[in-house]
């Protein structure tokens, strides 16, 4: 199978546009239109210049024998070269046998377009689906694909249900397609994808449907750290976005009467995707020890509020007589909860320690608890951001 694009439809650069992405979209990272062709037999949608887009890939169109459109009828124009047939869509739920051996059949989406399922003369399985597009009415599958090509940054929750069903499991290597400006290309969106277990290819790639490619590893434990409004949140939802049934907790409660706090609590609810569950719970050694989906918890800086809270931490006297000694030990059995959980782990916790020095001694021993919880916590995952101004950086 070779990639003739893999961009948006107004292809990466997007003519005209002053934006950051578009300027720093040159080499690999220019995108025409997706387009995919097949065993060089079937093309899936068309790119602007087919026949020149394959030439560059070393490849031909003169042997093509079907090409299938999956945009919405009021898509981008078609550009049909001499020589090709004409392009037709296949109706959802029905399937086509094209001479070559292959078999189509295209999947109903929720958004308009059509989806295609491609099933090779030696039994390989690929399925595409256009920009803003997902399955709709899925069940359990069939069996996982070998490949999924789909728009991983506009839709991350198709994944999600791909994955839901057994239509993608670790084995299948999902690629990153439809590619516009949304994400600065280069490596912040090969970071992005790798969090979503997917990959991005240059224009021209060709892959071979069922060989061995390594998938990227989706860390088990992430730890999000930064300050105040950086982003910390919304990387971490991000980094769980396209895995379905996640379990997000709130360790930050309710508060009568705080209509702010109300607020903020509703802007997050609004960001999560709707199959996510909420727990509203401290109690984070129980649920890091039982089996289940994954866990975003946010965040660490709230749960170190209530265990102070709760060995009256605040109080000078309280503090020298036991509460140092009882909130060591509460922290010591979370962290020996986050080394020993099997779950899939995101948490997110303020960075404090860079900022102005608290005025009271409670406040900078909250500063000084919440430094050592972090690098603590830190230790035991395999990746660890610090989100500055919505940029992340990798600090492991």
């Amino acid at each position: 199978m070779t990639l003739l694009g893999t961009g948006a439809p107004e292809g990466l650069p997007r003519p005209g546009c002053p934006c950051a992405a578009c300027a720093t979209a040159v080499g690999e990272d220019a995108r025409a239109a997706t387009a995919l062709l097949v065993d060089g037999e079937l093309l899936l949608d068309l790119t602007p210049g087919p026949a020149f887009a394959a030439a560059r890939a070393g490849r031909s169109v003169a042997g093509v024998r079907q090409v299938l459109l999956s945009h919405p009828h009021d898509g981008p124009a078609v550009e049909l070269p001499p020589g090709l047939p004409a392009p037709v869509r296949v109706p959802d739920g029905r399937d086509l046998s094209v001479i070559s051996g292959h078999r189509v059949r295209a999947v109903a989406l929720d958004a308009p377009g059509t989806g295609y399922e491609v099933t090779g003369p030696d039994g390989d399985r690929l399925l595409y689906l256009p920009p803003g597009g997902a399955p709709a009415g899925l069940t359990a599958a069939a069996g996982p694909y070998d490949i999924v090509l789909l728009d991983v940054v506009d839709r991350p929750d198709a994944l999600a249900r791909l994955r839901e069903t057994g239509a993608v499991t670790a084995t299948t290597d999902v690629v990153a397609v439809h590619l516009g400006h949304e994400v600065p290309p280069g490596r912040e969106l090969r970071r992005r994808l790798a969090a979503a277990g997917a990959r991005a290819v240059p224009d021209g790639s060709t892959l071979t449907v069922g060989d061995y490619h390594a998938v990227p590893d989706v860390p088990r434990r992430t730890l999000v750290l930064g300050g105040a409004r950086s982003g910390k949140s919304v990387e971490a939802e991000r980094r769980l976005e396209s895995f379905p049934d996640v379990l997000y907790v709130a360790t930050g409660g309710t508060r009568n009467g705080d209509a702010d706090w109300a607020a903020r609590v509703a802007l997050h609810r609004e960001r999560r995707p709707s199959s996510w569950r909420t727990a509203e719970t401290c109690d984070l050694v129980p649920l890091l020890a039982a089996d289940g989906p994954p866990l975003l918890i946010d965040c660490l800086s709230l749960w170190l509020t209530h265990a102070m809270d709760s060995v009256s931490a605040w109080d000078d006297a309280a503090w020298a007589n036991g509460g140092s000694t009882a909130l060591a030990q509460r922290v010591a059995s979370l962290v020996r909860a986050v080394r020993e959980t099997r779950r899939t782990v995101v948490a997110v916790s303020n960075e404090v320690g860079s900022g102005v020095v608290p005025a009271t001694a409670s406040g900078r021993r909250f500063r000084d608890e919440l430094g050592r919880l972090n690098a603590a916590w830190a230790a035991e995952c395999e990746h660890v951001l610090l989100v500055v101004a919505g940029a992340a950086v990798r600090l492991r």
